[in-house]
């Protein structure tokens, strides 16, 4: 039994391994054929290593500074994922050492125990590190004064060596960052854009083709709204990346003017996406309560169902075109054209609930919710799109 257990374990970390060498070999096969997040994290990962080894080419190598390794420790720490980030970290990161660095020579100078000397430095350090305009910066008063305490004899000149070559460092990494291919990432934004918006034009047509078809049991209702809930985490990246973009153009050398700021369309189609994904959530949750096995009210009839059906699939296109719309100018009068046609949808199948209500109380709260939400959903595109 032992034995059998052991080998299953042995097989899952193979079959584990043999799946975590798969995706490196996908990444980096992706990483040479195309523009992309991979390429970018390779390129990252070369820029860092550039940064640690010019900065130790000068610092050690060429100025014989007695404090060299701390010049290429800053340099790769701060080729970071935008040139702005690597400033503001940049500046933080010295601040931090240099606090550390103060501290930990100043108590060391009167105390001559290096183990008492830790002992009253290191909880002002890490108090220190939580400061809010270090940032995540805040860690390196500890790791400055641990440079101090831990490397023999404390001295002035020793750490004014030390703040001299994390400066010199953190200049190199700051100066890789923005002059070597200083990172952007519209191409990415657009991506968790158009990502976004085609799981909510996917999530709208499931709903709608169980609908036309009578697939109303309770599992699949279930998955629709499970799938609806998970919207929201693809609005959040989309609106995440929004930010990013932003951020990767501030200082960057390689806007030259001609890459647009992502502007106020961007911040537009997150709201609509957010718009969409409460009420795509709302529509599949009532979905979902309509196809409990334990409701006792009848469900909509097939017509009604199909007109429904019809509704769902035209909003789930008007959000496609308006995303496209985005970066296509040409598709605008295509979007206008499909809002007009989906305000005319939503006329009839007002039409429609308002004959298919039989008074039943049930009846009354399931279309009167569907109602409300493609209403709601009508007029965020119609204002969208206008």
């Amino acid at each position: 039994m032992r034995n059998g257990r052991t080998e299953q374990a042995v097989r899952r970390v193979v079959r584990a391994v043999r799946l975590d060498l798969s995706a490196a070999a996908g990444s980096l096969r992706r990483a040479c054929a195309r523009p992309g997040r991979e390429r970018d994290l390779a390129a990252q990962a070369l820029k860092a290593a550039l940064a640690a080894w010019l900065a130790w080419l000068i610092a050690g190598w060429w100025l014989h500074a007695p404090a060299a390794f701390v010049a290429p420790w800053v340099a790769v720490v701060l080729v970071e994922s935008t040139v702005y980030r690597s400033l503001a970290h940049g500046l933080q990161q010295l601040g931090a050492i240099t606090a550390g660095t103060v501290a930990a020579t100043a108590v060391g100078l009167v105390l001559h125990s290096t183990a008492v000397a830790m002992a009253v430095v290191l909880p002002l350090a890490l108090l220190l590190g939580h400061w809010r305009r270090l940032g995540s910066q805040g860690v390196y008063a500890a790791t400055g004064a641990l440079f101090v305490l831990t490397n023999g004899t404390v001295s002035v000149p020793t750490s004014a060596d030390r703040i001299a070559a994390a400066v010199f460092g953190a200049g190199v990494g700051i100066a890789v960052n923005a002059l070597v291919r200083p990172p952007l990432y519209l191409r990415d934004t657009r991506a968790v854009l158009r990502d976004a918006t085609e799981e909510a034009h996917d999530i709208l047509h499931a709903v709608a083709d169980g609908l036309t078809s009578g697939r109303w049991d309770a599992e699949e209702a279930g998955a629709w709204h499970e799938r609806a809930l998970r919207l929201h985490r693809h609005v959040d990246e989309a609106r995440s990346a929004v930010d990013w973009s932003r951020e990767s153009l501030r200082g960057n050398l390689r806007r030259r003017g001609s890459v647009p700021l992502p502007g106020k369309g961007y911040d537009d189609a997150i709201a609509v996406l957010d718009y969409a994904a409460v009420h795509i959530a709302g529509v599949t949750r009532t979905v979902l309560e309509v196809a409990a096995e334990d409701r006792a009210a009848p469900r909509p009839h097939p017509g009604l169902a199909r007109t429904y059906a019809r509704f769902l699939c035209r909003t789930a296109r008007a959000l496609r075109l308006y995303s496209h719309s985005l970066f296509d100018a040409a598709r605008e009068d295509e979007l206008r054209a499909e809002v007009t046609d989906l305000r005319a949808t939503l006329d009839t199948l007002r039409q429609e609930l308002a004959r298919s209500t039989t008074g039943h109380p049930d009846d009354l709260a399931t279309y009167g919710t569907l109602l409300a939400q493609a209403n709601r959903l009508t007029d965020h595109l119609l204002a969208s799109a206008g």
